[in-house]
């Protein structure tokens, strides 16, 4: 082989550390951004969180006002002390790669046809769940493991059975169930001692029915059958009672396929025993700690807010959520007059690396902005008369109206909140596919969901519309969907199939 030289032109996009934290800081939730901010407050001595001062109200800046003192510091971050800041690329040139028991109710997550990915969420797509009252969300509240200690501590038990009681209560979970079989939980206690496991067994079992005659009825279940029996033993015995406990034990599918003569073949009772009984069963809570979850796994804070002014919908930032940081002058101007000492040049980089780290935020919150007063200008609609007026949008869209790369939108979008007069809502709610219609115009998915919301509310309840008929509803109304399109709509709004909304 003869040895050659060859000369080759390529272009390479390199990401500087400051380019690879502003995307990463563009992506993170409230939550996560304020744990990173937690993180460079402990690991950075030239950043310092800035107090407000009494009795004034915060100003809704991420990164305070430039002062006289800090005058010199912002001149020097233009590159004055020698330590020039590179000039980053844009991020928007960089394109980037792409068990639980059940519930009585099922949610799904797929894909929408434009590839956002959909989550279902409450009521009408906003956050705030309709059931919980705002003061009830604000106080605290007990837990139920501590609910269930006050209970124990009035109870006269031997020191090792209120030992046994505890255990249990601690492997409970939020729902109150029992999360682990006993035989698991005396395994682990006691080891490999066969004799002493079998002893704890039985002091468990014994345990567990002293946790389950406890406030509220039902905890300790572990199932949801046995969550029921629990309720309905405390109910004053009746035909409907002993049909329902029935039913509970055995026939919880049959129940929930609404097959009502298989109900009344396997239990002997009457239709009208079994309808009694199943309203028994529809009055019992599934879940006996839902009333002790904490309030605050209910609250989302959201990163913009849209307030109208005259005729136009405006959107701020919500100061609530900006870290309020500034540079500390004392250590900065330490590190100008001690430039020459070893080590200054260390130093240097982390007081460059403080800077970055605010101007950073303060991009993440303007890029959150733009793209949030976009979406109000293409969906004016959704703020006057609702989802229903919602129109069709894709990431796109806003990528090409403010120039930006569609991962931009995508990052932006995603775990970030708007707070509306309807409710609270993830910027990401505001896209939807198109759907043709008859007149050769377009309706947003998110608006033909709305639309099959109102005709299941309206529908007939011994009746209920099933996905073809709601189907060809939609088509007398111009809108093309096909059956499948409603029933994958239909699964995201948690409405249930037409067999099993039939009232009995």
């Amino acid at each position: 082989m003869k040895p050659s030289l060859q000369v080759r032109l390529s272009q390479h996009l390199a990401l500087t550390p400051q380019l690879q934290q502003s995307i990463r800081l563009l992506q993170l939730s409230t939550l996560e951004l304020h744990q990173e901010v937690e993180q460079m407050l402990e690991q950075n001595p030239f950043l310092e969180p800035e107090e407000d001062p009494a009795g004034e109200a915060a100003p809704a800046a991420a990164v305070p006002e430039r002062t006289p003192a800090s005058e010199t510091l912002a001149a020097e971050a233009e590159g004055g002390d020698g330590f020039e800041a590179p000039e980053a690329p844009s991020m928007d040139s960089v394109e980037f790669g792409a068990t639980e028991r059940e519930d009585w109710e099922n949610g799904t997550e797929r894909d929408d046809f434009d590839g956002i990915r959909e989550t279902p969420a409450p009521r009408n797509g906003a956050i705030d769940d309709g059931e919980l009252d705002p003061i009830d969300r604000a106080s605290p509240g007990i837990s139920l493991q501590d609910h269930l200690r006050q209970q124990l501590m009035g109870m006269r038990l031997a020191p090792e059975d209120a030992a046994a009681v505890m255990v249990l209560i601690e492997s409970l979970d939020e729902d109150g169930y029992l999360a682990d079989p006993l035989e698991e939980i005396a395994a682990r206690l006691a080891g490999d001692d066969a004799e002493a496991r079998e002893e704890l067994l039985e002091r468990l079992q014994c345990a567990l029915k002293w946790l389950q005659s406890l406030e509220p009825t039902g905890v300790g279940a572990r199932n949801l059958s046995e969550c029921l029996c629990l309720q309905l033993q405390a109910l004053p015995r009746s035909e409907a009672q002993v049909v329902a406990t029935l039913i509970c034990k055995h026939h919880l599918e049959t129940l929930a396929r609404r097959d009502i003569k298989k109900l009344m073949a396997s239990t002997g009772a009457d239709e009208e025993t079994i309808k009694q009984a199943q309203s028994l069963i529809v009055s019992l809570e599934p879940k006996p700690g839902r009333p002790f979850t904490r309030a605050e796994a209910h609250i989302v804070v959201p990163d913009v807010i849209v307030q109208k002014a005259g005729r136009q919908w405006k959107v701020v930032l919500n100061p609530d959520v900006m870290p309020r940081l500034r540079i500390n002058d004392l250590y900065a101007q330490a590190l100008k007059q001690q430039r020459a000492h070893e080590g200054a040049q260390a130093l240097s980089a982390r007081l460059q690396e403080a800077r970055w780290f605010m101007k950073n935020i303060q991009q993440r919150f303007e890029t959150i902005q733009r793209v949030a007063q976009a979406i109000v200008e293409r969906q004016k609609n959704f703020f006057t008369h609702g989802e229903i007026a919602m129109k069709p949008l894709v990431l796109r869209e806003i990528a090409d109206e403010l120039g930006l790369h569609e991962s931009t939108i995508s990052r932006v979008t995603t775990a970030k909140y708007m707070a509306t007069p309807f409710g609270t809502f993830e910027l990401k709610y505001f896209f939807g596919s198109s759907l043709n219609t008859e007149a050769g115009g377009n309706a947003s998915s998110t608006a033909v969901r709305a639309l099959i919301k109102q005709l299941v509310a309206a529908e007939d309840p011994k009746k209920p519309l099933s996905d073809s008929q709601i189907s060809e509803m939609l088509g007398e109304q111009g809108i093309q969907v096909a059956r499948r399109t409603v029933a994958k709509y239909r699964e995201a709004l948690k409405i249930a199939p037409a067999n099993l909304r039939k009232a009995l």
